[in-house]
């Protein structure tokens, strides 16, 4: 056994593999202990919810007015790049198109620095001018836009609560900054939020445990009935693997999936919580371990030590579990982690479908997948909500298959280089 673990250790595949799996597996169990709530529990209330809100750092305004505060350099790199901050691409076309009709040149100019088409534009535009084939009503949304411009960064006021009063009104200059540092409330969110206010990055974890908790569920149940049909087929032989291989025959003919989709459908989703999936799961995706099992002590049944065995009286059982089974013990691992492979996938896709596990109960990668795409994450460019989902679902799969590859080269010495 020592032996053999060490031949394993020393595959580089399945190291890589597991290192890569076994990290996952660490960041699902210790970061729900460091960051403890609900993952299923909105970060912004309000307006926020019903958007997608991008990765950053978020700090309260209530508390950053309340904090030590230093005065910039009006005449410094940052102080100007927060004064042309407010210009939207609606402002910039509406500028670009005043200047073009009053024939202002722009050759040279970056129409994409804020700063020189704020400074062309201070220079350049006169209310009392009439540009050629521009209507009043384009006019004036021209002085609306100065008056935006024009209004920029003046000071306004902010309720914020002090010592001696309950309300203090306090006049926030523009120059005014704030170290981050020193603002109380401040939220990190590396991945944003989804569209309903959540910590991206929060239910990520919860939805890395749940999804590899229902891929161990579904592995094992389908690695143990695929093992003792094998195992019954593969050595009782006669009536009992006709019965078994007609069984197996039948689910093979029909795809799981279908399957699958049928049975998740027809529970309901009140009733459809992550054990019921991953049993349902396990329950459809036995066939292939089967044939690989009964394959495997069909090459064995005749062998020498089981011949002395069954010559020696010992029962069925005895024989099975210790003259069989431990030479198939190698392909019934590498079954079990293809089987966690395909049952996450298998999540995935039920729930992609809408037929995974309750939405208001917990997240899986699929969930998540799912909320992405009816809430048109892909559309609107909100590429956090859905970007690390397929890419833990990927490094999941590709860890578990470089691991069985691994085991592979190690136990079949054909494979070795």
């Amino acid at each position: 056994m020592k032996n053999t673990i060490r031949q394993v250790f020393h595959s580089p595949k399945f190291v890589i593999g597991f290192v890569i799996f076994f990290g996952i597996l660490l960041l699902s169990i210790i970061y729900p202990l460091v960051h403890p709530g609900d993952p299923l529990e909105s970060v912004f209330i309000g307006s926020d919810r019903g958007s997608f809100t991008p990765p950053g750092t978020y700090f309260s305004l209530y508390d950053a007015a309340s904090s030590f505060r230093t005065n910039l350099n009006p005449k410094s790199k940052t102080a100007a790049d927060r004064a042309t901050i407010s210009i939207s691409d609606e402002q910039r076309v509406r500028m670009i198109t005043w200047l073009t009709a009053m024939e202002v040149s722009l050759d040279g100019v970056d129409t994409t620095d804020d700063a020189a088409l704020l400074e062309i534009w201070k220079a350049n535009y006169d209310e009392s001018a009439k540009p050629k084939g521009m209507t009043k009503s384009e006019r004036n949304a021209c002085k609306r836009l100065n008056s935006d411009l024009n209004s920029s960064g003046k000071e306004s006021p902010l309720k914020v609560a002090s010592e001696d009063e309950s309300v203090k009104i306090k006049d926030i200059d523009p120059m005014n900054y704030v170290p981050v540092n020193q603002v109380r409330s401040v939220i990190r969110l590396p991945l944003g939020t989804d569209n309903f206010g959540r910590d991206v990055l929060k239910e990520l974890v919860s939805a890395i445990g749940t999804s590899l908790l229902i891929g161990l569920v579904a592995g094992v149940i389908a690695t143990l009935i695929g093992l003792v049909f094998g195992l019954l087929s593969g050595y009782v032989g006669g009536l009992v693997d006709d019965i078994i291989m007609f069984i197996t025959n039948i689910f093979t003919v029909i795809p799981s999936f279908i399957l699958l989709i049928l049975i998740n459908y027809s529970i309901g989703q009140e009733a459809r919580g992550a054990m019921v999936v991953a049993v349902v799961i396990g329950l459809t995706s036995w066939t292939w371990t089967t044939r690989s099992v009964r394959s495997q002590v069909i090459s064995l049944r005749n062998r020498d030590h089981v011949n002395l065995s069954k010559l020696s009286g010992h029962s069925l059982f005895r024989i099975v579990m210790t003259d069989i089974l431990p030479y198939i013990a190698s392909y019934v691992v590498m079954a079990f982690i293809l089987q966690i492979s395909s049952a996450i996938l298998s999540e995935a896709q039920l729930s992609l479908l809408g037929l995974g596990p309750s939405t208001t109960k917990t997240a899986t990668l699929g969930l998540m997948m799912n909320w992405a795409m009816l809430y048109s994450a892909h559309l609107g460019g909100s590429w956090w909500a859905y970007f690390p989902v397929i890419g833990v679902i990927a490094l999941i799969s590709f860890s578990l298959n470089l691991m069985n590859t691994g085991l592979d080269q190690v136990f079949n010495p054909t494979l070795r280089d």
